[in-house]
């Protein structure tokens, strides 16, 4: 990484330099944590919920998705508190260890679960992705104090970028390990749970180094519980009642809701549709999702250097176009080359649309109030991710498990994402933050 204009940095000799290697420490969370997501909400134990767990039945994905839905209703309803307790408190870094680790043990804890099983299953997912959620928020504000505002969307860009090479590493292990059972004298689903007690570990192990080398450096000015608490609700109520005094971060967080909800809606229910509607088995589809990692990795690094040349505003567009095609490629062929033609696509898009949401949100930010913006990013995303994959497991079971159906009522989000931020203007939106530029 190159050491300028990437890190930022500071006049203040009290508040210590940022380190290239905090950087990469940073960006290893993703590494960490993206094991989870693709291991238990994308690629394995959500299919292994619907067929094993749950028999098959017609609700089952309906529950996966509710269940879903819950954890991501607690996260937004306690990111405004944690966000305004940790750049109260500086406590953003103890916040995540313990997240973290709620995590990688609830997630160690699903290898416990087994056919019919499904009141157990669906409370360690709730727990599991409610952690997961406030670790991504809390990771997400340390963001500007780490980057100078050119170099934002390279840095988010290397952290998704990271998170993806993390999820392959990590699903090709699961993915031996499951292809292995009938040698070691087991059966598919053995290997499946066995794989969560490896991903729960992963998840511990790779995030020791930001636990180590991540500084926390805002300076604490602690204030009462009451207080924060009624800032908390006056925070809701803004972001309810439409009242802010940052309009182009609410009008790019209303955009992020509608696009967000396409993309949590493909992770939410990617093997699912793949072994439900496409006929693909269990080997089949971790492969398949093991190469959409590797292009959605190359999509967050090159997609990063480019948001910050062609500006964040125009690359989060053109990847939403980018969903728009590989929806309708899925749609009208079944055909395998297809299939792995536009899920490749969407890899690539998946990380451009992340990064650069994200990226964008940090240039929306101003400063002091990192933990508290990104605590109302995390809020936008859940509300999408409950809005997204509910709408789909809703109209799959209404329509007696037409998937193909609710795949093409997710490319609605897409569109609506595309009009939304027609509506954001960016340089307005750094100068609301105390900010100079249009990006």
């Amino acid at each position: 990484m190159n050491p300028t204009p990437l890190r930022r940095q500071y006049a203040d000799p009290a508040i210590p330099p940022v380190r290239r290697r905090e950087l990469w420490a940073w960006a290893g969370f993703d590494f960490a944590n993206s094991g989870y997501t693709t291991v238990v909400i994308t690629a394995i134990f959500n299919a292994y919920f619907v067929g094993v767990v749950a028999g098959g039945a017609p609700w089952a994905t309906f529950a996966w998705t509710v269940a879903l839905s819950v954890s991501y209703l607690l996260v937004m309803a306690s990111a405004p508190i944690l966000g305004l307790y940790a750049d109260a408190h500086a406590r953003k870094k103890r916040l995540l260890i313990v997240s973290t680790v709620a995590c990688a043990a609830g997630t160690a804890a699903l290898w416990l679960v087994g056919p019919g099983e499904v009141p157990l299953a669906l409370a360690l997912v709730v727990l599991t992705n409610t952690a997961f959620g406030i670790g991504e928020n809390l990771i997400a504000a340390f963001l500007p104090e780490l980057a100078e505002e050119e170099g934002m969307g390279r840095l988010s860009g290397y952290g998704w970028g990271l998170g993806y090479v993390g999820a392959v590493l990590l699903l090709g292990a699961c993915l031996w390990w499951v292809q292995g059972a009938a040698g070691r004298g087991s059966d598919t689903g053995t290997a499946v749970r066995e794989t969560l007690l490896l991903t729960g570990a992963t998840v511990l192990l790779a995030a020791l180094p930001t636990f180590l080398l991540v500084r926390e450096r805002v300076r604490a000015a602690p204030v009462a519980f009451a207080a924060l608490w009624q800032a908390s609700l006056a925070r809701w109520r803004g972001m309810l009642g439409g009242a802010s005094d940052l309009l182009q971060l609410r009008r790019f967080l209303a955009c992020l809701v509608a696009y967000q909800a396409g993309v949590g809606t493909v992770i939410a229910i990617a093997a699912i549709y793949t072994q439900q509607a496409l006929g693909f088995s269990t080997a089949e589809s971790i492969q398949l999702i093991l190469v959409v990692n590797v292009t959605a990795a190359l999509g967050a690094i090159a997609f990063g250097h480019l948001q910050d040349r062609l500006g964040h505003r125009a690359t989060l567009s053109l990847s939403l176009w980018g969903w728009l095609l590989a929806i309708g490629l899925l749609a009208v062929s079944e055909a395998r080359p297809v299939v792995w033609a536009a899920a490749n696509l969407a890899g690539i898009c998946m990380g451009a649309s992340q990064s650069a949401g994200r990226a964008l949100v940090g240039a929306f930010c101003p400063r002091g109030r990192e933990a508290e913006v990104f605590g109302l990013w995390g809020i936008a995303v859940k509300a999408s991710m409950v809005l997204g994959p509910l709408a789909y497991g809703a109209i799959s079971w209404a329509s007696g498990g037409r998937h193909t159906l609710a795949l093409l009522a997710t490319a609605l989000f897409f569109l609506a994402g595309l009009v939304l931020l027609a509506r954001v203007d960016v340089a307005q939106g750094r100068r609301e933050a105390g900010l100079q530029g249009a990006r």
